[in-house]
């Protein structure tokens, strides 16, 4: 597997990253398992932010005696340089580490810059200059807010959903990150769960210099794939090509990332997995979505109000409400054998 840079930074790692947000879901013993083996393995990138619960704390419990040896991103959704302080403080804390290499505002629903009023970025350098963090960066869900870090030359890094899935204004971000020497972390590499071939996944960000995928990792058998691709990586062959085609064809356009922005619903409404129960279905056949729970699950959708506030907080500007019409009547009419999967 080849090495890559992420831009100014200089931080050099293997081009297959550890995304930590599953292992909130795992116990602390069960997640220490899964970070040492990937470190054993050759992972060198972790990436984790101050909302995923108990990662950070697994993260530290699991690589605090190979600090030395690993890059340790993580992120903040303050709104507030005092609530900066406190997560970065938490952070440090829970990793049990005295810096991290990246700091990210997470899911930053606007580009911070000097002098815009919130003290935000001003924040952000002072941290730098105390030490506790060695470089300044940014992850975004919209492409406007992507586009305006790259060009604002104020960002070391971006993290940005991307997969074989996204659009040519969204693939673009990358090649303006190498011509801002800007690095690319890909998040989202498997769609939220739609993309069903690692392999595919892998060699398309092969295909891609100054860009780290970072993979959610929450079982094993998950690690195990990326692990073996450390020194089988796999490459764009005509097969594949075609697989990645056909895959687009089948998903491109309007689909739920399932990145969970758009919660909570007044109604209950699970939307990050009741928008895309069509293609979970399919993709992901599983008796366990047609239980009695996941029909009473999809039922509240008849409850939605139609209040807009689920589209209006979509990063993808998706009509979310369409997206739940539509998911309710695909799933009813296979229920009732009108639609096979």
């Amino acid at each position: 597997m080849k090495t890559v840079t992420l831009g100014s930074t200089g931080i050099t790692v293997p081009q297959n990253g550890f995304g930590a947000l599953p292992i909130q879901r795992i116990d602390k013993e069960a997640a220490a398992h899964l970070l040492r083996k990937a470190y054993d393995g050759g992972m060198r990138f972790f990436d984790t932010a101050n909302a995923y619960s108990d990662s950070e704390e697994k993260m530290g419990y699991a690589l605090a005696d190979v600090r030395q040896d690993i890059f340790l991103a993580t992120k903040t959704g303050a709104t507030t340089p005092a609530g900066m302080r406190e997560h970065i403080e938490n952070s440090l804390r829970m990793l049990k580490t005295d810096y991290v290499d990246i700091l990210q505002f997470h899911c930053a629903p606007v580009c911070y810059k000097p002098d815009d009023g919130t003290g935000m970025y001003e924040c952000m350098e002072a941290l730098k200059q105390e030490g506790k963090i060695r470089h300044i960066a940014i992850t975004a869900h919209k492409i406007d807010v992507a586009i305006e870090a790259i060009e604002s030359g104020l960002y070391e890094t971006l993290q940005y959903p991307i997969s074989y899935l996204s659009t040519p204004k969204e693939l673009a971000l990358i090649d303006m990150c190498v011509t801002h020497n800007m690095g690319f972390i890909g998040m989202k590499g498997l769609a939220g769960g739609l993309l069903t071939r690692s392999d595919a996944a892998m060699a398309f960000a092969t295909q891609f210099d100054n860009f780290v995928p970072i993979w959610g990792i929450q079982r094993e058998a998950e690690l195990d794939e990326w692990l073996s691709y450390m020194d089988n990586t796999p490459v764009m062959t005509d097969e594949i090509k075609a697989f990645i085609e056909a895959d687009k064809a089948q998903l491109g356009g309007d689909f739920c990332r399932s990145c969970g922005y758009c919660m909570p619903c007044p109604q209950g409404i699970q939307i990050f997995q009741c928008a895309r129960m069509s293609q979970m279905i399919r993709r992901a056949p599983s008796a366990a979505w047609t239980t009695a729970y996941w029909q009473k699950e999809m039922a509240r959708i008849d409850d939605c109000l139609h209040c807009g506030k689920c589209a209006a907080k979509c990063p993808y500007e998706l009509n979310t409400p369409e997206l739940l019409r539509k998911n309710l009547e695909d799933y009813r009419n296979i229920l009732e054998g009108k639609t096979k999967v």
